[in-house]
């Protein structure tokens, strides 16, 4: 417990730098973007006279410098104050809290099916390099992951919602329907089955291919052909010595493509209407509403260092001399 707490701590520590910088560098680049939320809104209400215009920067804060403007940012972060939404006037952080638990939701389900089911298939690939179902799974995963992540959704959307009519069309849940309890969830789970499906198919063929490649390399190991001299069996060799060693290079990409998969929450969230952290980013960014897309990448940044902590975690009760090392460090 000790050294696990060290190693929180110095992530911890670790991650302070790496939000500044992602603060600091989002901030800029929102400013070299051309527009702001005053022309957004001109531009959706028909325009307005340059009183109006004055006026309303005047009132966002948009007539102080960038600097001015960015440490005040700072400040307002520090004490949990994200500002308001332009678009939405409403408090960014209560908006973002209220749509984070769909995408957690999303993201949660379909990291847990994409890891699950794809190391076992590359166990399943691995466990006899160069066999026929090797050969298969591999040609299927290569296949599978090269498909766009948005045509997926939109197949998916027309074979089993539009033709075959076995699953909701898009949303999180029935609007209005009153169900309470396990009707709820089961509501709520048959809305998450297309999104869900689409969004792990293609990170499940990555896993595959990581775990299959990963027992390819550990079968030519000194301690497997010492498994082997031992006696002991094929499926004994392939779960307690190659599977295991083979799984944290698989650990380590999961926490590599926490944003990755953050970033494709919002193609499927916009395909199916999901509204979750994604899809309010689009919003933010078709309103050019500056102060909630920051407020959703700090946020989303803060998840990625949360999920890259856990799965430190993983690695070092996986292999102790990891955790050792950084401990000890």
């Amino acid at each position: 417990m000790q050294r696990a707490g060290r190693l929180i701590v110095r992530r911890l520590i670790g991650s302070i730098p790496v939000l500044l910088i992602v603060l600091v560098g989002t901030f800029f680049l929102l400013e070299l973007a051309s527009g702001d939320a005053v022309d957004a809104y001109l531009v959706s209400t028909g325009g307005g006279d340059a009183a109006l215009v004055e006026a309303l920067r005047t009132n966002w804060g948009l007539d102080q410098s960038p600097i001015t403007r960015l440490g005040l940012y700072l400040w307002n972060v520090i004490h949990l104050n994200f500002g308001y939404s332009v678009l939405l006037n409403r408090p960014i952080l209560a908006v973002v809290l209220e749509r984070l638990p769909n995408t957690l939701l999303l993201m949660g389900s379909a990291v847990a099916l994409s890891f699950g089911i794809g190391s076992l298939l590359g166990i399943v690939a691995g466990s006899k390099p160069g066999s026929a179902r090797d050969k298969l799974l591999s040609v299927g995963s290569l296949a599978l992951y090269a498909v766009p992540s948005f045509w997926l959704g939109l197949v998916l959307v027309v074979v089993f919602s539009v033709q075959l009519r076995w699953l909701p069309l898009a949303g999180i849940e029935t609007l209005a329907s009153g169900k309470v309890g396990l009707d709820r969830a089961g509501d709520i789970l048959r809305h998450l089955v297309l999104p869900v499906g689409a969004l792990a198919l293609l990170y499940l063929a990555l896993y595959l291919r990581l775990m299959r490649a990963g027992m390819v390399e550990v079968w030519r190991q000194d301690f497997v052909l010492a498994a082997r001299a031992k006696g002991l069996s094929r499926r004994r060799i392939v779960w307690r010595h190659v599977a295991r060693n083979a799984l944290l290079p698989l650990i380590t990409m999961l926490g590599l493509q926490s944003a990755t998969m953050l970033g494709g929450s919002v193609v499927i969230e916009s395909v199916f209407s999901i509204p979750g952290l994604g899809r309010l980013a689009q919003e933010a960014v078709s309103g050019r509403d500056t102060p909630l897309l920051m407020g959703i990448i700090v946020i989303s940044a803060v998840l990625v260092i949360l999920t890259n902590l856990i799965v430190d975690l993983a690695y070092a009760a996986l292999d102790p001399r990891v955790g050792a090392t950084e401990a000890q460090a």
